[in-house]
């Protein structure tokens, strides 16, 4: 089995992430494992499963229906983007390993371009170049403001920008919100805590505003949690914190996460149950048969 973690660029409009649902849920044999919308990133991820022959196809809808659906002129959230599917990984589970998901990558890339108009850049172990394989120096100066020109296809769409498609390791998305409306803190927080700035070796971050909750967020991608635990960010983003007299409101999990990557301190969890762990979530889909 492989898993897929489409992330598009939409939050806002319900009509539109049913539809993007509606796609998984159309191709048989997909497993549709998690759904998480952030309105302030204005963002869903979706969370899917199945064989690679399977995933590839439903990779390929989905970045075909965010790019008739999503408009990136219009577009506005705090997360960074490059397109209206923006990211879409793709990592090995059961039977699986990266050489056959790097496979889907590249197919993914070529179809979508062919089908749709939407050109693909590669990243992680799917790039093409070493410079490329970074997800960050992809996306950077995103969709209104890249100079790179895309591993397949020659411009960006109009609308939906370009889809960043990448073969990668277990990755958790993970946020800790601060009590304050202090920006500057919170990058501040990211950039120590960051790989690309001398912290934590494995650990992506950034400091996000968070307007409809008045706080701001450290925004945490751990690429690999063997390395670099929970435990370990989360115990230094509240040092770093208490030491600027501000309090952690909680933390928050984006999608899944793998039972042996599950902290051992109390991280505050903001909503935290046992579905929410990986295995228990695909043992609980197989059990129900997939979506079709």
């Amino acid at each position: 089995m492989i898993e897929a973690v489409p992330n598009f660029s939409e939050a806002v409009r319900s009509d539109v992430i049913d539809s993007l649902v509606a796609v998984a849920s159309s191709v048989p044999g997909v497993y549709l494992l998690d759904q998480t919308s952030d309105h302030d990133h204005n963002r869903t991820v979706l969370t899917l499963a199945g064989e690679a022959e399977v995933i590839q196809h439903v990779a390929v809808l989905l970045i075909g229906e965010a790019a008739q659906r999503i408009d990136l002129r219009t577009h506005a959230g705090v997360h960074p983007r490059m397109g209206a599917c923006d990211v879409m990984p793709f990592v090995p589970l059961k039977g699986s390993d990266m050489e056959e998901c790097v496979r889907v990558a590249h197919s993914v890339g070529k179809e979508v371009w062919q089908r749709f108009g939407v050109p693909a850049f590669f990243y992680e172990e799917a790039a093409l170049s070493r410079d490329r394989k970074r997800l960050e120096e992809v996306r950077r100066g995103g969709f209104e403001g890249t100079r790179l020109i895309p591993d397949i296809g020659n411009q960006l769409h109009l609308s939906a920008g370009a889809t960043i498609i990448g073969a990668r390791k277990f990755l958790i998305a993970y946020n800790i919100n601060l009590a304050t409306r202090d920006l500057h803190l919170a990058q501040e927080i990211a950039r120590k805590i960051r790989t690309s700035s001398g912290g934590f070796p494995a650990v992506k971050a950034l400091g996000l505003e968070l307007q409809s909750r008045n706080q701001v967020q450290v925004s945490m991608n751990l690429t690999d949690y063997e390395i670099t635990p929970i435990d370990a960010v989360y115990r230094a983003v509240e040092q770093l914190a208490q030491a600027a007299g501000v309090a952690i409101a909680g933390s928050e999990l984006i999608g899944l996460i793998p039972r042996k990557a599950l902290p051992e301190i109390d991280v505050r969890w903001e909503k935290f149950d046992p579905s929410m762990v990986l295995e228990n979530r695909l043992e609980a889909a197989i059990a129900k048969r997939p979506l079709n």
